[in-house]
């Protein structure tokens, strides 16, 4: 027995320790294999999950506490009776703190959300900034917590981004695995945010990874079923909304209903995404004209929330209880109708002024209010052969948010999921094509690639547009003294006329280049100090460049097709 504390059991235990090492080293080196990568998954999954429930408990508690109620799910309601400096002072007070954060965490004061995270996925192989994001996490939860208007989705999906570029940078995933990674986390915080494990499948699928690769489904359906597994151990199987009946559509003869409430919700849609980018570059010249510092930017939206939510409370937070009532028709049609320009104004405030949130709840919201207030005057109008006029909120929630979303079948089911309703279908998907087909045509394809787009990310055209963006030049470059390179005194002459491109620069600047100077190649250069001459490095040639490109576009092809 000795022997066996004193010299078998260390040495087992050595032995252990080297096969883990080992084991650690081959994961690193080589990457996952398909059992590692699955076990993988689950295990963000899981994080993700875990991460998306604290961080809407941790939201809910704060609210309670500094809104002084029990019952959070009528927080609109209790806020009405208040005292009114208290519902005017705690966005500010929100506002001040989102803003010290944002100032120590971000370089540019801007919160990140689902649009950073699709870059992520097509660009950076998967990876998300892990500063920057924790930050924005931390901003959005005291934002949604002292009365911003906005939504918690947007920055849970980003923390579950946060928490698989950590695993891909562990393990030195390359670009599929750390984007197949990147979709189980999104999944899973979609899917235990909404209990929605279909939805949040596709959701990573469709808005995130951006395409529907068979090799990409089961880790992600794994990740999204343990997601929903984490959130059903905390509040049950119960659906978010609850439905006052079961509804259908009256023999059909409204379908043409719902298609015109999928354009007027399209609209509506294209109004909220219009009212956000307007307001935020409203607020970013206010900002430049008074030398506002940006910590204060969320301070000053802050008040102006405030001040609105003195007389409507109901632009406070993620606005479930309004959503629950124009689902249930507890609403009449003016007070839809108010209610749904108040929150695009409170919405496009709180994005403005950088506070942080999302915007897939308030696009429900919004959704929910306006399909109520177009139910009402279609019932009204044809009363023999019309449905409830909830049946026309449940439709318009799905119709806005998915144009907003640019996702029609992830929100469709998102739909059907929150409520638990799967007769209505029909009318569901007839308002969400209308809605994503009109509301495309007047953005970049939705409200993140917009975002993007206006920041010069060109992802909504597809991977053409943007995989020259993710090859530098000197991974391409022809060196001097290699075989074909231009010779020297050429590239010398170019560089007399102003024409060369720095090594870090990619093919996308040297494409644009090629296009103006008509050349066949471009010396590439290490840019030195002020006055000083440049320092050859080689030559670009177009040949090579379009090679590599087209060896960026084959790769996504197999991976997409896979």
């Amino acid at each position: 027995m000795r022997k066996f504390w004193t010299t078998l059991l260390p040495d087992l235990l050595a032995r252990q320790r080297a096969a883990l090492a080992e084991a650690w080293r081959v994961l690193v080196e080589r990457g996952p294999g398909k059992i590692q990568f699955w076990f993988i998954a689950l295990v963000i999954g899981v994080a993700a999950g875990f991460a998306a429930l604290l961080f809407r408990l941790g939201i809910e508690k704060l609210q309670a506490l500094l809104y002084r109620t029990d019952d959070i799910a009528r927080l609109h309601t209790h806020a009405s009776s208040l005292p009114w400096f208290w519902v005017l002072t705690m966005p500010v007070i929100g506002g001040l703190v989102v803003g010290i954060i944002l100032n120590w965490f971000t370089p540019d004061g801007r919160v990140r959300s689902v649009a950073d995270v699709i870059e992520g996925a097509a660009l950076r192989d998967g990876r998300v900034e892990r500063r920057a994001g924790l930050g924005s996490a931390l901003a959005s939860f005291i934002t949604l917590s002292t009365g911003g208007s906005s939504g918690r989705e947007g920055p849970v999906v980003h923390l579950a981004a946060v928490i698989s570029a950590w695993v891909s940078r562990r393990i030195n995933a390359d670009g599929i695995t750390g984007r197949d990674l990147l979709g189980c986390a999104v999944a899973a915080a979609v899917s235990a945010s909404f209990n929605a494990p279909i939805a949040g499948a596709l959701f990573a699928l469709e808005v995130v990874l951006r395409h529907f690769a068979v090799h990409a489904f089961a880790p992600i359906a794994i990740a999204s079923v343990a997601g929903t597994v984490i959130n059903r151990i905390e509040f049950g199987g119960v659906t978010e909304f609850a439905l006052p009946g079961q509804g259908d559509v009256a023999f059909y003869v409204e379908l043409p209903a719902f298609l015109i409430l999928g354009l007027v919700s399209g609209a509506v849609a294209v109004a909220l995404m219009k009212a956000i980018f307007v307001a935020d570059e409203i607020g970013t010249k206010v900002q430049a004209a008074t030398h506002l510092p940006r910590v204060l930017r969320p301070a000053l939206a802050g008040l102006l929330l405030g001040l609105m939510a003195i007389w409507f409370p109901h632009i406070i937070g993620v606005g479930y209880e309004t959503t629950s009532a124009a689902l249930t028709g507890s609403l009449l049609l003016h007070e839809a109708i108010v209610f749904a320009a108040l929150k695009v104004v409170a919405v496009a405030i709180t994005m403005a002024g950088r506070m942080g949130g999302g915007v897939f709840s308030p696009s429900l919201m919004l959704g929910a209010l306006t399909g109520l207030a177009f139910g009402y005057i279609a019932t009204a109008i044809l009363p023999d052969v019309s449905g409830t006029a909830t049946l026309y909120a449940m439709a318009g929630m799905g119709a806005v948010a998915a144009a907003v979303l640019g996702a029609p079948i992830s929100t469709t089911l998102i739909v059907f999921e929150l409520t638990g309703d799967w007769q209505t279908g029909l009318a569901v998907m007839a308002s969400v094509s209308l809605s994503s087909a009109l509301a495309s045509r007047m953005v970049e394809r939705s409200f993140f690639l917009t975002q993007l787009e206006n920041r010069g990310i060109h992802i909504a055209a597809g991977p053409q547009a943007y995989l020259m963006s993710t090859v530098r030049v000197a991974a391409v470059m022809r060196r001097l003294g290699e075989a074909g390179t231009a010779p020297e005194d050429r590239l010398w002459a170019l560089i007399e006329e102003g024409l060369y491109i720095d090594g870090n620069a990619t093919l996308e600047a040297a494409m644009a280049m090629f296009e103006q100077a008509r050349a066949s190649f471009i010396p590439v250069v290490t840019i030195a100090g002020e006055g000083e001459p440049p320092e050859l490095w080689g030559a670009l040639h177009q040949v090579d460049a379009l090679k590599a490109f087209n060896r960026a576009l084959a790769a996504t092809a197999a991976e997409e097709h896979s």
